[in-house]
């Protein structure tokens, strides 16, 4: 199935790019409606399919896909269309453009929450801000947001601590008595979320052999594979089972990479995404317009993100937030999504001289 959907994301990475990337201000409001009916629909009990607590999927036969997925593209085009089509100068123009944005970015992120789907969460926020970065924003905004980020860390650090208090207070179990506290906590986060972050920071307190082991097996292997590794389908971490079978092939695949190629495949793997990544900028400082520039920036930030956060995560620098790798992770409607996305990058570069 992965194949047949790399073959389905190769035709649709060629026939995006060989449409002028302008074309998409025409119809941005049609893309931007059908992706909010999808996440309004996957939200419908008996529509959206639940997984693992978590109502993400659509299914039409024995396909399922994320509406997430083509969300992203349709944030990383309204963004760009409203901060082309706007001026952002003085303190009025950039609150209306702000204004403008908040509700055309926040409504999508809203519904993505709501599943929940912190993945696809996690990604937004970077590449809706270096879009207004390059935009010009004054940079009192920036400081503001991040003082806003701060403070966010510190409500949830704070929420986790009396996560930690109630469950130990009323001697529920980490694992087993998901949901006690949600009613008790003022952000919108499960209980097995909280518990994620938590293992992160004190792996010995939640469940040093459920939430925490996939971390602990993902250093084993990583560790393990040495500057070689130990060869194709020879990782013993993955193939006995140690590194469950339900990551290996999406959420931790870099693990499998590491043991199985060690070192040298790892950076080979690491050198490929930084060719992708600098070709993007590169593609962003050769558009011929702010549109052009602002997809292909949006673009290389959104993918930058989502290498860095799967990365660190299997060698233990962030929590584990289950964010796929491009490409590689296993996962149709993701790898199709990536595909589309490096399609508008390359007709951004194709008609970079045909600018009227």
């Amino acid at each position: 199935m992965q194949g047949v959907w790399l073959a389905v994301g190769l035709l649709a990475y060629i026939g995006v790019s060989l449409i002028d990337y302008r074309f998409w201000l025409s119809v941005i409001h049609w893309v931007y409606g059908g992706c909010i009916i999808l996440l309004i629909l996957v939200l419908i009990p008996g529509i959206g399919t639940e997984v693992y607590g978590a109502q993400r999927w659509l299914r039409i036969g024995l396909i399922g896909f994320q509406p997430s997925d083509p969300a992203k593209i349709a944030v990383l085009l309204v963004t760009a269309s409203i901060l082309m089509r706007e001026k952002v100068g003085t303190v009025y123009q950039s609150l209306g453009v702000l204004g403008k944005l908040a509700l055309a970015v926040g409504i999508p992120i809203f519904l993505i929450l709501l599943q929940p789907d912190l993945k696809s969460f996690i990604v937004l926020p970077p590449m809706v801000f270096s879009m207004l970065y390059v935009s010009r924003l004054s940079t009192r905004f920036f400081v503001a947001a991040l003082g806003g980020f701060f403070l966010l860390v510190s409500i949830v650090a704070w929420d986790s601590v009396r996560y930690i208090n109630f469950m130990e207070e009323n001697e529920y179990s980490f694992v087993r008595d998901l949901g006690k506290y949600d009613s008790h906590s003022w952000l919108p986060l499960h209980d097995y979320q909280r518990n994620r972050l938590i293992s992160f920071t004190n792996p010995d307190k939640i469940d040093p052999t459920g939430i925490s082991w996939n971390q602990r097996q993902s250093l084993i292997s990583v560790g393990s594979g040495g500057l070689f590794g130990k060869g194709w389908t020879q990782g013993t971490q993955a193939q006995l089972g140690y590194l469950p079978r339900a990551v290996a092939h999406n959420d931790f695949i870099f693990s499998v990479i590491a043991e199985e190629k060690g070192l040298l495949g790892s950076l080979t793997v690491l050198s490929l995404f930084g060719l992708m990544l600098f070709n993007g900028i590169r593609i962003a400082g050769l558009a011929r317009d702010r549109f052009g520039t602002l997809i292909a920036l949006g673009v290389t930030v959104l993918f930058a993100v989502h290498v860095f956060v799967n990365i660190a995560m299997t060698i233990g620098l962030v929590p584990i937030t289950g964010i796929p790798l491009p490409f590689i992770s296993y996962g149709g409607s993701f790898v199709l999504s990536c595909c589309l996305l490096q399609g508008l990058v390359q007709s951004v570069y194709r008609f970079r001289k045909d600018f009227t």
